[in-house]
């Protein structure tokens, strides 16, 4: 067993890009770099790559049975880190593969897939990897996580690489882990990436933050109502934030509101406007049908990407203006 069972969860995709690299394997890490907390390295690898995203959304392509599912990919929201790592080619990409497997299944991880070799096809070579995971408007529409770093190149045309992603769970927290190994000429390169899943803003706001928002500006954001991308239909795990509402409007009965879905400026404006309206009137549907809140004080509109309240530039920026807010009229 050459990982350590300090490998505790986490799960993900990852590999990092081009083509056949010509320098040899690092005998040192790089500079300000380490191994997640959970997981270990596998045996005799060295960091060639390290960065840390502190927010982002990250597509990870895995179906319910464990297939790769390229049109709909979860999305996974929260701090990402990315290692690289390479490794001796006295061990080939299935055998580095099987440690993975043993090891996080040691420390509790739930198995979304692990593919190797030809399990993969033939499309499936690592140049295709790279335009599919990490490219963004290519030809394959890809699920651009390149925006989270690039390390080592690739090589594009060999059959030994494999893929693996696992789940866990920490501390309330969901981690996502995947792993992707390629042999290259004179290493193996181990691509990780770990995904820690949390909310763009953490901790629920209370019915008296609410109040002093709308008091103090005349709306507040909220965070916490969960949606799955394009859709409109509200998320289990919203329940909390929902009682939160319908305690203030209740407790204001003689007010009235506006419930308005705003949106990142991904994607087609008049779609959008769409998308936070439905939204909106999900959330009206959700305190009236389920919390017994007045309809008549509400109302619900969607201004789509028409009032950022971070630059959509940057992930973390997008995901501020993904919101619902709460507007006095």
């Amino acid at each position: 067993m050459n990982i350590k069972t300090k490998i505790m969860f986490l799960s993900i995709f990852t590999a990092t890009i081009f083509s056949t690299s010509l320098f040899a394997q690092r005998t040192t890490d790089i500079e300000n770099s380490q191994d997640h907390p959970l997981i270990s390295r596998f045996d005799k690898s060295v960091i060639e790559f390290y960065k840390e995203t502190k927010w982002g959304s990250y597509k990870l392509p895995v179906g319910s049975k464990g297939n790769i599912d390229w049109d709909n990919p979860l999305i996974l929201e929260g701090k990402v880190i990315r290692i690289q790592y390479t490794t001796s080619t006295d061990y080939n990409p299935e055998f580095i593969l099987q440690n993975y497997k043993k090891a996080f299944s040691n420390s509790g991880y739930t198995l979304l897939t692990a593919i190797a070799a030809e399990e993969l096809g033939f499309s499936e070579r690592p140049h295709t990897w790279i335009n599919k995971y990490y490219d963004a408007d290519d030809f394959y529409k890809g699920l651009n996580n390149g925006k989270f770093g690039k390390g080592l190149e690739f090589p594009t045309w060999k059959k030994e690489h494999c893929f693996i992603a696992v789940k866990g769970n920490k501390a309330g927290k969901d981690i996502y882990v995947a792993v992707y190994i390629v042999a290259d000429e004179k290493y193996n390169i181990i691509a990780q990436d770990v995904i820690e899943v949390e909310a763009a803003e953490t901790g629920l706001v209370t019915a008296e933050e609410i109040l002093k928002g709308i008091t103090t500006d005349g709306h507040i954001a909220i965070y916490d109502i969960l949606f799955d991308t394009g859709k409109s239909e509200i998320k289990q795990g919203s329940s909390d934030i929902f009682q939160i509402i319908a305690e203030f409007i209740k407790s204001n009965p003689s007010k009235k509101y506006f419930i308005v879905g705003h949106t990142d400026n991904t994607g087609n404006f008049e779609d959008n406007k769409t998308l936070a309206e439905n939204r909106a009137k999900s959330v009206i549907n959700e305190l009236v049908s389920k919390y017994n809140v007045d309809k008549t004080q509400l109302s619900a509109y969607g201004v789509a990407s028409l009032v950022p309240v971070s630059s959509n530039s940057s992930e973390e920026g997008r995901a501020k203006n993904r919101r619902v807010e709460i507007v006095e009229q």
